[in-house]
């Protein structure tokens, strides 16, 4: 192992100690050392790192994300190796506003759901099957959902526990009877790999290892385009994560169609969620166009009825 091998272990060694996951900065730095290795380098440099953070021409966000994850490291590595070079943070500044949300209708995830029955092996069909509507039920960040393991789920009195979640902190999910009876079924299959008990993990792979995001993500995309669903706009493009939003927003639209005050479960929605701050909340459900209708008729309805 060279000496920048060693440094990116240790940086991580240090980084996970203090609850960060890292999933994508340990494939990106991966990547990104292998570059300069390529170009027969001993140290980091800002061009080393500008000319990797654009190579693979996806745009300004992206590029903008792969050299903050280089900077953070170069950060580090310079208290060990003075040569280091930090790229400057007016390299390409970050365009600003965040990925609009891709709601999923019912119809959209039962069409993800029937896609995922052309993958190959049928243990995989079922581990994402189960990935994918765990996600919608339950609101949880992808993460979590792989991190899971079967001591975390209760099926007795129906509970899920993530721990050490976002910002290292734990919370428990109550589960409807028909997800724990999935859940369990999905256990007891005769085809999940032998292997299997070797890991803690809920959801395996078909070699009975834990999945990691990054080989989550390919898959999804696969199963997306099989299921036809196409993007709405350059922003709005249908990604794993925004099952958590559309749990967000059915929970609230629940609260107005059933006449009641939806505000009063902001609260419950956030802890439900994990977030440390409500406001985190009010984003997952600030951009559902049924949402601000429903909004909008109980406004009306009440001011018909001061006037």
């Amino acid at each position: 192992m060279n000496a920048l091998r060693k440094a990116l272990a240790d940086y991580f060694a240090v980084r996970r100690a203090l609850g960060f996951k890292l999933y994508r900065a340990e494939k990106l730095l991966g990547q990104f050392l292998t570059f300069v290795e390529d170009r027969g380098e001993d140290h980091l440099t800002t061009e080393a790192a500008l000319a990797w953070a654009t190579l693979p021409k996806r745009g300004r966000t992206w590029a903008f994300a792969r050299l903050s994850v280089v900077r953070r490291f170069a950060k580090h590595l310079r208290g060990i190796d003075p040569a280091t070079e930090v790229p400057p943070t007016h390299l390409l500044v970050q365009q600003k506003g965040r990925a609009t949300p891709y709601l999923y209708s019912e119809s959209d995830i039962a069409a993800l759901i029937a896609a995922a029955g052309t993958l190959r092996a049928p243990h995989r069909v079922a581990t994402f099957r189960t990935l994918i509507a765990l996600l919608a039920v339950t609101g949880m960040r992808v993460g979590e959902a792989i991190g899971l393991d079967r001591d975390d789920f209760d099926s007795v009195i129906g509970l899920l526990t993530i721990r050490n979640a976002k910002f290292g902190k734990s919370r428990q999910l109550p589960l409807h009877p028909s997800t724990v009876a999935a859940l369990v079924d999905y256990l007891r299959r005769d085809d999940r790999p032998k292997n299997s008990s070797n890991t803690p993990a809920l959801l395996v792979t078909t070699v009975g290892t834990r999945f990691r995001y990054m080989g989550v993500q390919p898959v999804f995309r696969q199963i997306v385009d099989v299921a036809g669903l196409k993007p709405r706009s350059a922003s709005c493009r249908p990604r794993l994560h925004d099952l958590r939003h559309g749990f967000a927003v059915n929970t609230i639209l629940d609260g107005y169609r059933d006449g009641r005050e939806p505000g009063n479960r902001i609260a419950l929605l956030s802890t439900y969620l994990g977030h440390v701050d409500p406001v985190s909340t009010y984003w997952y459900i600030s951009a559902a166009p049924e949402l601000l209708t429903l909004v909008g008729d109980r406004l009306e309805r009440h001011l018909g009825g001061a006037a």
